[in-house]
């Protein structure tokens, strides 16, 4: 079978079906019901989250635009969630019997149908499928996928029970990365609330501690960005960070890598593993402020700042107030234009200012957080590439 320009082979008791041709495939509304204090939850592509709805950050809507929206678009448990415009996908099972209604997202509901939701799941994060929607979504900056192209999507799937003996592997590899994700996330937090009990939060300087700008504490220094027109530039093994590899609060590689003769002809500079770095003046507004420390050698974009502090030990304390103080940065930032956070908004950070021998038994335990971090890190690499190595495994049918 030939889909979206790829050969694909599957054993022979597997077949193809159109989507619409084994299960029922409708879309929410596409209009804006009047918000309201409370009621019925509107769900839309930004609460679809890999673990889940998640029901925290929703608008309400009143009961009966919820029941105008319901006929034609019914949530039911067991469907699947996914999201049609900006980031296509993130598909999720509805696992509530809590009513709401759903915008902007199509809905994937297997009743009547002969194919596994688990299954199914799991299949739309496939090269199968991820290739027809790049065929077909439209849009420019905010990408879009219709209910058209989703119910002609072409799936392929065996008997039922074995797509329910291949969903139960899956199911279990996923088990152990979402356990090895979480395993860093509460490490992460264990630093942050060490933080919080030793110097109080930076917001409100609940502990009444001096204060200085964080210009005065700091030097800036900037990336640059080796010329594109020269590919042999970016075949080399040296990492070159940008703001899309700044998620992580240790950044241990990179999605490009530049050569040594980039580097000498650019404005680019390689900084040692340990160097704290801050994504400056985004174009888009951000929710949150990246700031990554590097365990490898490292050069970085105009994008990103290098923080350089007078006293080396304040390195792992300022990015952890950094992160706590984010909010305040970040409201400051969108309140004066709309690039997002600026070199001088951070210039004027105000950081607290605790005993030095505080700092240092806050970096004492902050490098032993470290080495737990990264331990988990590498298993969650290890179970992501196992999960990843299964799911190919499984739509090819060698599972």
């Amino acid at each position: 079978m030939k889909v979206a320009g790829m050969r694909i082979d599957l054993p022979s008791n597997w077949q193809w079906s159109k989507c619409n041709d084994v299960m029922d495939v409708r879309d929410g509304t596409h209009d804006t019901p009047k918000y309201i204090q409370s009621g019925y939850p509107l769900i839309t592509s930004k609460n679809l989250k890999s673990d889940g709805i998640d029901f925290s950050d929703v608008s309400y809507i009143s009961e009966e635009d919820h029941r105008d929206i319901s006929k034609r678009s019914k949530v039911d448990k067991n469907d699947i969630l996914f999201a049609m415009i900006g980031t296509i996908g993130n598909p999720v099972i509805v696992e509530t019997d809590k009513e709401f209604s759903v915008k902007n997202v199509a809905l994937f509901k297997f009743a009547k149908s002969y194919i596994n939701p688990v299954f199914f799941k799991y299949l739309l994060g496939t090269p199968i499928i991820q290739r027809q929607l790049t065929n077909e979504t439209r849009g420019g900056t905010q990408k879009f996928v219709s209910l058209t192209v989703l119910r002609n999507m072409q799936i392929p799937y065996p008997p039922l029970e074995e797509q329910k003996r291949i969903a139960a592997i899956l199911d279990k590899a996923d088990r152990v990365r979402r356990k090895r994700q979480e395993a860093i996330r509460l490490t992460e937090e264990l630093g942050r609330s060490i933080f919080l009990d030793m110097f109080g939060d930076p917001v409100t300087n609940s502990k009444g501690l001096e204060t200085k700008p964080l210009g005065d504490i700091v030097t800036f220094l900037g990336g640059g960005t080796p010329a594109r027109n020269n590919d042999k530039y970016f075949q080399g093994e040296i990492c070159w960070a940008s703001s899309k590899d700044m998620g992580n609060e240790i950044l241990v590689d990179t999605q490009e890598h530049i050569t040594q003769e980039a580097i000498d002809n650019s404005s680019t500079k390689l900084v040692p593993s340990g160097t704290l770095l801050v994504v400056v003046k985004s174009k888009i507004l951000m929710k949150r402020l990246p700031v990554s420390r590097t365990a490898v050698d490292t050069c970085f974009n105009q994008d990103i700042k290098e923080i350089i502090p007078k006293d080396l030990c304040l390195t792992r304390y300022l990015q952890v107030h950094l992160k706590l103080g984010q909010e305040t940065l970040l409201r400051q930032a969108r309140g004066v234009n709309t690039e997002g956070l600026t070199l001088e908004h951070l210039m004027k950070y105000p950081l607290l200012m605790p005993k030095q021998e505080n700092i240092i038994k806050f970096t004492v335990t902050s490098k032993e957080l470290e080495k737990m971090l990264l331990i988990n890190r590498k298993s969650f690499q290890e179970s992501e590439n196992l999960f990843n190595s299964l799911l190919q495994r499984a739509f090819r049918g060698e599972l």
